[in-house]
């Protein structure tokens, strides 16, 4: 197979992504401040320090957000081609479904679903 074109193609972009980001970083204005340096949150300045702990639980809901968001994306599309897999897609589709309730599962007997 011919991948003169597809390779050409790569290069180009490569080529214009590095002389674009090099051109950028020549042209843009340097201007640091402390301000600039601070997070920022709807207007509002900050009280205390910027960058703080939070705790583990909002990070696990959101692993778990995460996981079932992907899961999703996923059966869109299968359920598009259902009548055109037959039973082997059938049978793919609900493994996975049976990974995804033992994940649920293991997140639940081990407390990380409770909000303390």
């Amino acid at each position: 197979m011919n991948f003169t074109l597809f390779v050409t193609a790569l290069l180009t972009g490569i080529l214009f992504v590095g002389i674009v980001t090099i051109l950028a970083k020549l042209i843009s204005p340097r201007s640091y401040n402390e301000q600039k340096e601070e997070a920022y949150e709807c207007g509002i300045p900050t009280r205390g320090r910027s960058w703080m702990q939070f705790r583990i639980g909002y990070y696990l809901f959101a692993i778990l957000f995460l996981m079932f968001d992907v899961e999703t994306m996923f059966l869109f599309p299968w359920a598009v081609v259902m009548n055109t897999l037959g039973p082997a897609g059938l049978f793919s589709v609900l493994f996975f479904l049976f990974i995804l309730v033992l994940g649920l599962a293991y997140a639940w007997r081990k407390g990380a679903l409770k909000w303390q």
